[in-house]
């Protein structure tokens, strides 16, 4: 029998939740989100300053965003509507990370406004940044090892990435921001997505910690931080295993104490940028079944679609299933989990063992809470859902409406319609 996952709250409670909020909606549990950063920072106490940037991107919600902000954390910002988003939850200064790419003036100029700590992707960049807004005291640069380094399916390659300085590029990129008067520089790199082998991270921060002590004795700079990005994957799988953090730190300790202390750069900050491990094990995608459809395979269609989550459509990712009241029920069947977009990549699951299915049967969708609403869209017209947070006390409250049809039509100009139709 496959390995199962369980739920933060009980089937009365969603069952009393599917009454209070109409299906699909995503819902976020408070308190498994707050025990998990604060076992992030404790896991990292060792580190000079340590600072975990929330990835904006995994969960753009304020309410979630608040609350790491409450727990000693930033946001790891990449677009202007993450800089307005972490302005308005009262995360201004140093503790945004805008790390961004292929970046429009504006977006430079709003970080520059906002005191965020700059992480630039390019060396053309650099006389760029200058030219709008002016180069601040801060700047941190972003490498990418290229064939050094093996990526992953998620965010591929380094040698085939679009992201980041080149090795030598690095080194000039430095000289020439000490030629312009900045003072101060960070480092950072992002190689991997959802990555469950911890070694992973531990070879990153040595290949950072190196490049900083080679970067520092050729351009004679000293480094204020080194962001040792993200990456760090879930188990979607119930028989996968979790990172164990508390691993990783200690190994990026021993890099540390190798590498910067007889480098003579101690005190250095040490930041992360992780969303999908803060948030992704601690949201949830209720939905009903609406259809049971039978032809050269058995289908089960929700009322969700991959508007609602994209990831198995775009990365032929596995979610859990649970069929509300029937954990315990045998998994004889096979179907796929259908929405009902027009597209046949729609699926939530293909050829999955599940209990014996009805319409109105409630199903739970595992691990949606990072890069789950998060990457909604309107394609056939589907209105985005809205999202819950079930607080520490068990209260559930609404945290981002459901869309409605309004919403979606909000920017078509129909009053110009008549007038059109009579050319």
């Amino acid at each position: 029998m496959m390995a199962d996952k369980t739920l933060p709250f009980t089937n009365e409670e969603i069952r009393e939740l599917v009454e209070r909020f109409p299906t699909p909606f995503h819902i976020y549990d408070e308190k498994g989100i707050r025990e998990n950063a604060r076992r992030m920072i404790k896991a990292f106490s060792w580190a000079p300053n340590f600072y975990e940037y929330f990835a904006v991107k995994a969960a753009p919600n304020p309410y979630l965003m608040s609350i790491f902000n409450q727990e000693g954390m930033g946001a790891d910002c990449s677009s202007m509507a993450e800089l307005e988003l972490a302005k308005r939850c009262g995360i201004i200064g140093g503790k945004i990370m805008f790390t961004s790419n292929a970046t429009p003036a504006e977006e430079y100029i709003m970080a520059r406004k906002l005191g965020a700590i700059i992480n630039i992707d390019d060396i053309s960049h650099i006389p760029f940044i200058e030219k709008h807004g002016g180069l601040p005291d801060l700047v941190s640069l972003r490498y990418n090892p290229g064939l050094l380094r093996t990526g992953n399916a998620i965010i591929g390659n380094p040698h085939e990435a679009k992201y980041g300085f080149a090795r030598e590029q690095v080194f000039e990129g430095y000289k020439i921001l000490k030629e312009k008067g900045v003072k101060r520089f960070g480092l950072h790199a992002m190689i991997a997505s959802n990555e469950l082998n911890g070694d992973y991270f531990v070879d990153t921060a040595v290949m950072l910690f190196e490049l900083a002590v080679e970067v520092s004795e050729r351009v004679g700079i000293r480094f204020g931080f080194i962001n040792l990005g993200g990456g760090i994957g879930i188990p979607y799988r119930p028989d996968q295993e979790a990172v164990d953090i508390e691993k990783v730190s200690k190994g990026i300790r021993d890099a540390y104490k190798e590498i910067i202390i007889p480098a003579a750069l101690h005190p250095l900050k040490i930041c992360l940028e992780c969303g999908r491990v803060m948030t992704g094990p601690y949201g949830f995608l209720v939905s009903k079944v609406l259809h049971k459809k039978e032809t050269y395979k058995k289908y089960i269609g929700l009322d969700a679609c991959m508007a609602n989550l994209m990831r198995p459509a775009l990365y032929d990712a596995y979610h859990h299933i649970t069929v509300v009241g029937k954990e315990d029920m045998p998994r004889d069947q096979i179907y796929d989990v259908t929405g009902s977009l027009c597209e046949n990549n729609d699926k939530f699951a293909i050829d999955r063992e599940l209990p014996v299915m009805e319409p109105d049967d409630i199903v739970v969708i595992h691990d949606t809470g990072a890069h789950g609403h998060a990457m909604g869209f309107n394609y056939n017209g589907k209105l985005r859902s809205a999202e819950l947070l079930r607080r520490e006390n068990g209260e559930v409250i609404e945290i981002r409406r459901a869309e409605t049809i309004d919403d979606l039509f909000a920017t078509l100009d129909f009053k110009g319609l008549s007038k059109f139709n009579k050319l």
